[in-house]
């Protein structure tokens, strides 16, 4: 094997899987009637015409509210 794929597999091996969604982390939702997404950030320009309240909830429980990343996260 060569040095660099030999570098390579010690690499992959010793880092740890970053790739895990932390469902953990606290996201912002909006409570309109019509809101479907979630915001990493309170301020994010996406919650600007939040009709109701921003709420502070896990990003576990907005996917099982069927939110998914605001367009303007991404």
């Amino acid at each position: 094997m060569s040095k660099l794929i030999i570098h390579l597999l010690l690499v992959a091996i010793m880092t740890p899987a970053t790739t895990i969604i932390n469902t953990d982390k606290e996201v912002y939702i909006c409570n309109g009637p019509h809101s479907k997404r979630y915001h990493y950030h309170k301020h994010c320009r996406g919650l600007s015409k939040c009709s109701t309240y921003i709420y502070k909830v896990s990003l576990k429980k907005a996917k099982e509210e069927g939110r998914t990343l605001c367009g303007w996260e991404k």
